[in-house]
């Protein structure tokens, strides 16, 4: 159990990270930001995320806000995740979890 929950919470970890780099990036680059390499990648990283968001989210949301809804959904699902790994831990001692 504490190895899924470990795995799902580096996913959702990693997939914050990169929406918050793309994010960064957005802001940075402005209009040149289609061209940056990096801020391709992250598209890439980050197109189940925003795929999944766009899948959630009413159809009269704008496009550009998808990757915001992402990210407050991952941020949910990693709370909850975390949660759930500090219950287990404390279900079973916190030996078993080093």
């Amino acid at each position: 159990m504490l190895l899924w929950l470990n795995a799902a919470q580096l996913v959702l970890y990693i997939g914050l990270l990169a929406l918050l780099g793309q994010g960064a990036l957005y802001i940075i680059a402005g209009r040149r930001r289609e061209g940056n390499l990096f801020y391709q990648l992250f598209q890439v990283l980050n197109r189940p995320w925003v795929g999944a968001a766009r899948w959630i989210a009413p159809r009269q949301l704008a496009p550009r806000l998808l990757p915001v809804v992402a990210f407050c959904v991952m941020a949910v699902l990693y709370l909850a995740v975390t949660l759930a790994k500090i219950e287990h831990c404390v279900a079973i001692g916190m030996e078993g979890c080093r």
